[in-house]
């Protein structure tokens, strides 16, 4: 067939060396022009490819639903930098980085579009190869303290002892216990979790121990509790700290004598199930307190880990909204390429009370406002970036630049770490020469020696 437009020799030798694959199609989705590094990156000779539907040589996943060239020239705005999956003439699925505009001649008209493709498979193996190197199981984590913990882990969960996990709301303690359940013995058995806060204590007895028919009015049946149900298996209990004086000491008796009645029921039962208990609040504090029997704390206190909050390890950031916003694309059947650096800065100087559960719904409502390319900070929350600037900066509140964000985020560090610039560099896993450059480039002022002493708040 006769192509609407032609290319000369001198055109075609330029377009051959482009690194990048370039492909042309005209008003009927068939390719026009074809070039070398296009050969090369999808085993289709040019003159396989040029007359041919552009679907059957690419072979895309996104060819018969979203595709990117058929956007373009409805809507006549270019895509770039779109992540797509292609399938190359020996059958191998590959990652490329996809890029189109409308192709018009002389007089304006619409005549086709261009397509140009770059082969992502090397960035994508070493993305995998650094996220394997700070994840375990489903935790993502560069942070030296997050590290430590992971390289306990599996001898702890082969273990077999009880683990009390305690940190902040949001940060990942129910992910620690599937992972030490995972990583055990039982971890062909169930995991079971309860909230033990979110329960008065005779729905809570009920929902741990279960009932016989005939314990109370509305028992018609038997029913079996998460002891039961966790059989063979590992039970999560959340937020322990929450539970009464009463629910202690049931607890205790099974803790110690590994059995337990269900209501209404005068024959004890063998409790098969692991513990990890967690709680976002400090267990000794409360034993002080009196408000936690000691007996029950030392029997849930055989191995104790804590989570550090977000604020703690910052450095995970990226890495943690990377992964959130890839999830967010296999969901949600889109493309977002990742956040901008402006947008990265907002989230940097914020100290997530939240933690990574907050993260996440930031991420996730930038998602649904955010409709092609980064996020960016107007996708973000109004309150990360149209809120004042911390004072020492003398940064004005609207519209801060990626360095007034940037010094802001340290001057929030170092004031955590006590203006301690060792402490903060080894936080931020930065050497400490680099964060005094940093200092020095942003113009950050540092309180005298007097004001460096006094309390964190």
């Amino acid at each position: 067939m006769k192509p609407i437009f032609s290319m000369t020799r001198t055109e075609n030798i330029i377009l051959d060396s482009i690194a990048d694959g370039v492909f042309t199609v005209d008003r009927d989705w068939r390719i026009t022009t074809f070039n070398r590094a296009a050969e090369q990156i999808t085993g289709v000779s040019r003159g396989d490819a040029i007359g041919q539907p552009c679907k059957e040589v690419l072979k895309a996943d996104i060819c018969e639903k979203t595709c990117l060239l058929r956007q373009t020239q409805e809507t006549g705005r270019p895509i770039v930098n779109r992540t797509v999956r292609i399938i190359t003439a020996s059958g191998h699925r590959i990652p490329v980085s996809i890029s189109t505009a409308i192709l018009k001649d002389e007089s304006g008209n619409a005549i086709g579009a261009v397509e140009t493709f770059r082969d992502i498979s090397v960035e994508e193996k070493l993305r995998k190869k650094i996220q394997g190197r700070y994840s375990f199981e489903d935790i993502l984590s560069k942070n030296p303290r997050m590290q430590q913990l992971f390289d306990i882990l599996p001898d702890l969960a082969a273990s077999g002892s009880t683990v009390l996990l305690e940190g902040e709301s949001g940060t990942g303690k129910e992910l620690f216990a599937r992972a030490i359940h995972n990583l055990s013995s039982r971890k062909s058995g169930p995991f079971i979790a309860v909230n033990c806060g979110a329960l008065p204590d005779t729905l809570l007895e009920s929902e741990l121990f279960g009932y016989k028919a005939g314990a109370f009015t509305d028992a018609k049946r038997d029913k079996p509790g998460r002891f039961r149900r966790a059989e063979k298996g590992t039970l999560f209990l959340d937020e322990i700290g929450d539970i009464s004086p009463a629910m202690q000491v049931r607890l205790l008796r099974v803790l110690q004598e590994r059995t337990y009645e269900p209501l209404g029921s005068v024959e004890s039962v063998p409790a098969d199930a692991r513990i990890i208990a967690a709680t976002n609040r400090r267990l000794e504090d409360l034993v002080h307190e009196g408000k936690f029997r000691e007996d029950l704390y030392y029997r849930i206190n055989v191995v104790r880990l804590v989570l550090p909050p977000l604020r703690e390890r910052m450095e995970d950031l990226p890495l943690l909204a990377d992964h959130f916003i890839r999830h967010m694309n296999a969901v949600q059947n889109k493309d977002i390429p990742g956040i901008s650096d402006d947008a990265m800065a907002c989230l940097m100087s914020h100290e997530f009370p939240g933690n990574i559960r907050e993260l996440e719904n930031v991420i996730e409502r930038s998602f649904i406002l955010c409709k092609s390319g980064p996020i960016l900070p107007q996708h973000l929350p109004e309150f990360l970036w149209t809120r004042e600037t911390d004072e020492l900066c003398g940064l004005p509140a609207e519209t801060p630049t990626i360095k007034q964000m940037e010094a802001s985020f340290l001057i929030s560090v170092l004031r955590r770490n006590g203006w301690s610039r060792m402490k903060t560099a080894s936080q931020l896993g930065i050497h400490k020469s680099t964060l005094f450059r940093k200092i020095r480039a942003l113009g950050i002022q540092l309180p005298d020696r007097k004001e460096r002493d006094k309390p964190v708040a």
